[in-house]
């Protein structure tokens, strides 16, 4: 018998095999891909109050530690909330000490596969410390801050501070990006950062203001506060895009002819992979006629 007479050229049984195996590529490829064919979601957070302060009360024999937000909230598990007055606990005779008071405090978050932002607005706002009930660390009118992060696009930061701005009963002109210290004689200091915005290639933050306090009243170290309070921040990440939309770096031409990709000669290489992937698309676009022609002209 003539073993040579069912023997299949290398270069055909290459072509075959090629269009053979890409016939079910399709199908495992795309069961494979799903988790991730509309891409994830972002996410983004916003807070209108968050403080880090220390409070030593009766000459530093108790100390409290001053940890309040307000409206801190994350998406995609939290929207919008809009509390008024942040209140604390234990640091004025045991009754509540109210921290914050605003006529407008909105925080609000979403995420969405293509786009998440958060946001932030405080208006007409004052905030207190123990040791000075009567006195307001700072009062503004109006501050916002926006963080907005779109798949495939540059994420932006937004903070404004509008309107006046008192510091221990001092008002005071703040540079845009800058810095601006307040020091009142016998009440203490606070540094001020105005209008903080950062942004990365998938994340934004912006902060409408931060400041840096260190209170004693008078020295008599009834009531000595020192630390970092946040007004108005948010912060987004970009969603993941769909890996439809993605595609390697240095896959092969798609048009290249179905008699180049010749396995059986070749073998296995680093290239491999980019080169099944350029096979793929040339069966859909017609690599069964290929196979199909070759067919007809055996016959």
């Amino acid at each position: 018998m003539n073993r040579n007479k069912f023997r299949m050229p290398a270069r055909r049984l290459a072509t075959v095999a090629t269009a053979t195996a890409l016939a079910a590529g399709p199908a495992a490829l795309a069961g494979a891909g799903s988790a991730h064919a509309t891409g994830e979601h972002g996410r983004a957070s916003a807070v209108v109050l968050r403080t880090g302060l220390d409070v030593s009360l009766l000459n530093k024999t108790v100390n409290v530690p001053l940890a309040v937000t307000l409206n801190e909230v994350q998406a995609p598990q939290t929207a919008e909330k809009t509390a008024l007055t942040a209140t604390l606990e234990g640091v004025d005779g045991g009754q509540p000490f109210t921290v914050l008071r605003a006529d407008v405090a909105r925080a609000a978050a979403t995420a969405t596969a293509e786009k998440a932002e958060g946001s932030t607005e405080l208006v007409r706002a004052r905030m207190h410390v123990p040791g000075l009930p009567l006195l307001s660390l700072i009062e503004v009118e109006q501050v916002t801050a926006k963080a907005t992060c779109e798949a495939g696009k540059t994420p932006v930061a937004a903070s404004n501070v509008l309107g006046t701005v008192t510091v221990l009963g001092k008002r005071v002109t703040l540079t845009s990006g800058g810095t601006t210290d307040v020091n009142v004689p016998g009440v203490g200091e606070v540094r001020l950062d105005l209008s903080e915005r950062e942004t990365t290639s998938r994340t934004a933050a912006a902060t409408a203001l931060e400041l840096t306090v260190a209170v004693n009243p008078l020295k008599l170290n009834v009531a000595e506060v020192q630390g970092t309070v946040t007004l108005a921040k948010a912060t987004c990440e970009s969603p993941v895009a769909p890996a439809a939309q993605q595609s390697p770096d240095g896959v092969e031409p798609q048009g290249a002819a179905a008699e180049d990709v010749n396995l059986a000669e070749t073998g296995g290489n680093s290239m491999t992979p980019y080169i099944a992937g350029g096979a793929l698309a040339l069966l859909v676009a017609g690599g069964g006629a290929v196979v199909m022609a070759r067919r007809g002209s055996r016959n």
